[in-house]
């Protein structure tokens, strides 16, 4: 078994990252009246998600109890030793002593339910927003769930089983599966395309080792971009990066793809690397790495690899709407900072405490990243690239998501 990182803040598989530039789901002309637009936030070590206004203020609205059925799933762990261990080994290693128990989740088309994955407990979960119910529930292959992906109708979702190295698609209504598809090692972030024709999986390897030295690379496993047709759920094409890095001289530079964004046109893939303090920009038609962006370090963070959370210096990337900006995470290093896509400048370095993710608000003015350090999540306004509001939520906030609840909706607890 690998060495694990216990001051690592994501599970045992780790986690890249992607962010979604429209809303996560989509309902008729005629539902949409009795919805209300909202910013659902996954709080990964208490077992919540936060709900906020969208845009704005970022007000909170309410908060859902993800784990409605803790007992029943710990009393199923704890009478399976090799579950139990892999449990234990989240919680006293890459959760530093926490349980992860939100790692993505989205609404279902109707506002009625949000679906979540689950690592410490391997499964996806429907939660009725009214009773606060498990509506159904998916164990994923292997030991431990991550990032999901919406498609662009919202009627299903891909969630990656990191330790089996597949990707399964699920009906969001009906928690059944639709297909699933292999993947390379550990997978992690997925991407539906706009026309809901192909998914993209990053799969990142072995994170959660020290064996992080730039000549000891090739034992982190098979880390490449797999592309499936969304109907058949066959494999298009993979990308690898490796080669692409080599041939722009960063041979030392890993090729793990965390979080990723697509431009509007789809003709252009952004996305960060592990270890490094900036994003690339790839081009889907010539199939090479066009332009490099490294950014600012903070003097106080360590260049030791193995002081990076999961391997990832940066991690969290967004698109404002029309594509001229892009907002990025900073991790490691402290802060969030706007991008001009066209020059590449970056705008002001706004302080943050470990961003972990970074998303769009509803009216698409602003990016809103979670600052997992501080168990808050920050809107930055694309325009000037200034903070805007900072709002408390739960212990230890990673993916933010737009969605939708009903228009009157309360918490169940309320």
């Amino acid at each position: 078994m690998p060495v694990l990182k216990p001051r690592h803040l994501c599970a045992m598989a780790a986690a890249v990252v992607l962010t979604v530039t429209a809303p996560a789901t989509v309902a008729s002309a005629a539902d949409t009246a009795a919805l209300r637009e909202v910013l659902f936030v996954g709080n990964n070590w208490d077992g919540t998600a936060d709900v906020l206004k969208s845009s704005g203020d970022l007000a909170k609205i309410g908060r859902i109890n993800v784990i409605p059925d803790k007992d029943a799933r710990m009393a199923a762990i704890n009478a399976d030793p090799i579950k139990w261990i892999y449990f234990m080994a989240i919680r006293n290693s890459v959760g530093e002593g926490h349980d992860q128990f939100a790692d993505d989740m989205y609404s279902t088309p109707d506002g009625r339910s949000v679906v979540v994955s689950r690592p410490s407990f391997a499964d996806v979960v429907s939660i009725d927003l009214a009773s606060g119910k498990v509506n159904w529930r998916f164990p994923v292959s292997g030991y431990r769930a991550d990032h999901m992906a919406v498609s662009p109708d919202g009627t299903r979702v891909a969630v990656s089983a990191s330790t089996a190295n597949t990707v399964h698609v699920l009906d969001i209504n009906t928690g059944k599966q639709l297909g699933s598809f292999a993947t390379g090692d550990k997978p992690h972030e997925n991407i539906f395309t706009k026309d809901g024709k192909y998914i993209y999986n990053m799969a990142i390897g072995d994170v959660n080792t020290d064996s992080d030295a730039p000549w000891l690379d090739w034992t982190k496993g098979d880390r490449h971009i797999t592309v499936v047709d969304a109907t058949t759920y066959k494999q298009v094409k993979t990308i690898d990066m490796r080669d692409k890095l080599n041939a722009i001289g960063l041979t030392d530079y890993s090729d793990a793809v965390r979080p990723a964004v697509f431009s509007p046109d789809e003709s252009k893939l952004y996305f960060q690397v592990s270890f490094f303090n900036g994003f690339f920009e790839y081009d889907l038609a010539t199939d090479k790495i066009t332009r490099t962006k490294t950014l600012p370090k903070n003097p106080a963070t360590s260049d030791d690899r193995t002081t990076m959370v999961n391997d990832s210096r940066h991690h969290g990337l967004s698109m404002s709407p029309d594509g001229s900006k892009l907002c990025v995470a900073g991790t490691m290093d402290d802060y969030a900072t706007v991008v001009n896509r066209t020059t590449l400048q970056e705008g002001p370095l706004v302080p943050a405490s470990k961003p972990y993710w970074a998303t769009v608000s509803g009216d698409g003015k602003s990016c809103v990243v979670s600052e997992s350090g501080a168990d808050q999540v920050t809107a930055i306004d694309f325009a000037t690239g200034q903070k805007t509001v900072s709002v408390p939520v739960g212990d230890h906030p990673q993916r933010v998501r737009l969605g939708h609840v009903a228009a009157d909706w309360t918490s169940p607890s309320s």
